[in-house]
């Protein structure tokens, strides 16, 4: 149906072991698709990570690399996954850290280290995603929000909708433009 609605536009899926607690059932359940999606995001923290991105490859799916800390940008860097990534997704999701901004930059320098050229999308949670959100624009990655990351307003004050959480990232966009 989305494809119908919107021809052309890339449909993709998370893989987030919080869906499917066991990596050997995801990896059932990702074999059993009849109607694939273009690319899937792959978190390299969880288990069976090598085994869903070579699955997925079979499956002539794309891949998204989802890295939340510096320990999982190392495993992707010295993964045989790093030429086929779509895009790497810097997703700072430790709420116990005092700067997030210091930590998706952490990442970046493993990523750079490791001579890893694919795109960037930079997203934060909670009370962080609007700073992870500024900081992407000052690095040139690309961003996201909606209420899957956030449910505030820059201000801090409630997101009415997801609508008003993409005009408010939009006009930061613009400014930094």
């Amino acid at each position: 149906a989305i494809r119908a609605a919107n021809p052309g536009l890339p449909v993709g899926l998370t893989t987030g072991l919080w869906i499917v607690k066991d990596p050997l059932k995801r990896l059932e359940q990702v074999e059993g698709w009849t109607v694939l999606p273009d690319f899937c995001s792959v978190n390299f923290s969880e288990d069976g990570t090598n085994e869903l991105c070579q699955l997925l490859q079979r499956m002539g799916i794309g891949l998204e690399a989802g890295l939340g800390s510096v320990e999982d940008a190392r495993r992707f860097a010295a993964s045989p996954f790093t030429n086929d990534c779509l895009r790497v997704l810097i997703e700072v999701d430790d709420p116990t850290t005092d700067d997030p901004v210091q930590a998706a930059a952490r990442i970046g320098e493993v990523l750079k280290r490791g001579a890893i050229n694919c795109p960037i999308l930079q997203h934060g949670f909670g009370g962080h995603a609007w700073r992870l959100l500024e900081d992407a624009l000052s690095r040139g990655y690309d961003v996201r929000i909606g209420l899957e990351d956030t449910l505030v307003m820059p201000d801090g004050s409630p997101a009415l909708n997801n609508a008003a959480l993409v005009a408010a990232a939009a006009a930061l966009v613009s400014a930094h433009a």
